[in-house]
């Protein structure tokens, strides 16, 4: 139920091959990764090649977006030589567009369906971050030789957790399953203790869990609105993809946040054969989401089922130090787990006082027996 692909290339994958949790699961890449533009849904170009291909962008747009495409592509932070006189840690990701003369449309779809920014925030900001999204971007693409970025676990994210507690099984790590209630205790330092649910304590250090265990030491910093929708089909105009990522810039819709369709099948073996499962997730701007909502299901074609679901996006104000609780942030709307994996990293250096060592050999996780 939380509609994320996993970036090939990215911090999630890591971590798996890190843990060697990927031993207890089995990936197929993504079919496709798309963008609305202008009323219409294109393939997300990811490289120079496809640049020069892409319906989204004029012949003379074309060439510049190639060029700055092979740019990003050739960029190494640590080679002056690859810069082009550029320090990206100054200049702002709209000058940097600016110097390769790229108009506000290609800039939209490269901002959000590329370096996957959620706003607008970034053309202000240091160059150097959208320039290594775009990378992380080009290179998960590269690793599979799929129309997409993207991996997804076969039979769903539930064999994420259910990977994790056979590995620490394998440690010695015990799990009470369907535990109602569960009710954090605290000594008289107002440090964590314990967990208590049907009467029984269970005796700790630390506690880590999400934000609805501990309401009192979080805050509310947005709420996400998603439709959950069962079809017969996959998503129009998505090359008949099986597994497909959709983003909906927010300029395209006139709003502050983007949207996003997440689609997967019974080719991922989350659903019978011949039904596919959508969903199309948003920042909620107002207190109707069925509304908010309408521009992205309007791209799904004939519905059989729908749900609408809001949830508050929490996130903790505690002082772990104090309190040994180490709370989690809430989902976002975004369809991938990068934000998220950054999150758990820095809950990880929380914990443990030591920085998550990632320089792992990638080619560990192979999709490529399901592809």
């Amino acid at each position: 139920m939380v509609p994320k692909f996993i970036m090939a290339n990215g911090n999630l994958v890591r971590v798996l091959i890190h843990t060697d949790v990927t031993k207890y699961l089995s990936f197929k890449a993504v079919d496709g990764s798309y963008v609305f533009n202008k009323g219409k849904v294109h393939k997300v170009p990811a490289t120079d090649m496809e640049a020069l291909k892409s319906p989204l962008m004029g012949l003379f747009e074309k060439r510049r977006a190639r060029k700055f495409i092979i740019y990003v592509q050739d960029y190494l932070e640590n080679d002056p030589k690859t810069h082009e006189g550029l320090d990206l840690t100054r200049v702002t990701t709209r000058e940097l567009i600016a110097k390769f003369g790229l108009d506000d449309n290609t800039v939209d779809f490269i901002g959000h369906a590329f370096a996957l920014h959620r706003d607008d925030r970034y053309l202000h900001e240091p160059a150097l971050d959208t320039v290594k999204r775009m990378k992380l971007y080009s290179e998960s693409f590269a690793r599979f030789q799929g129309g997409s970025p993207y991996i997804y676990p076969l039979y769903g994210l539930g064999e994420l957790p259910q990977a994790f507690a056979r590995l620490s099984a394998v440690y010695g790590g015990t799990y009470m399953l369907s535990k109602p209630g569960c009710k954090v205790e605290f000594n008289e330092e107002g440090k964590a203790c314990g967990v208590t649910s049907e009467g029984e304590t269970a005796r700790c250090k630390k506690v880590v869990c999400d934000p609805s265990y501990l309401p009192n030491k979080v805050r509310k910093v947005g709420r996400v609105a998603r439709a959950i929708c069962i079809m017969s089909h996959p998503i129009p105009n998505t090359n008949d993809s099986h597994s497909v990522q959709v983003i909906l810039p927010q300029k395209q819709l006139g709003r502050k946040s983007d949207m996003y369709l997440f689609c997967c099948s019974y080719s991922h073996n989350v659903a019978p054969k011949g039904k596919f499962i959508a969903f199309v997730s948003t920042e909620a701007e107002t207190n109707h989401p069925e509304m908010e909502l309408k521009p992205g299901i309007d791209l799904l074609g004939p519905v059989d089922e729908i749900f609408f679901d809001t949830y508050d996006r929490l996130e903790p104000v505690n002082e772990h130090s104090l309190d040994n609780c180490f709370i989690s942030t809430s989902y976002d709307a975004t369809t991938h787990f990068e934000s998220t994996v950054s999150d758990v990293l820095d809950m990880y250096t929380k914990i443990t006082g030591k920085a998550l060592d990632l320089s792992v050999d990638l080619s560990g996780a192979s999709a490529a027996d399901d592809v």
